[in-house]
């Protein structure tokens, strides 16, 4: 056994954990960046809810 049939043992496993950790870092960023629109989709239907709560009391 030599050195480089190490090597072609070690790649498939290198390559299906990078291949993993692309896909986990992909979803973890799409849950972040869609936590961020929904915070901003509330806050602005917050402030819409309080300016119409504002408009009626008048």
């Amino acid at each position: 056994m030599s050195w480089n049939d190490g090597i072609w043992a070690v790649i498939p496993t290198l390559c299906v954990g990078l291949l993993f950790w692309f896909v986990m870092r992909s979803i973890i960023r799409s849950d972040r960046t869609e936590r961020a629109a929904q915070a901003r989709y509330e806050a602005e239907a917050d402030a819409r809810l309080l300016q119409r709560a504002e408009h009626e009391d008048r």
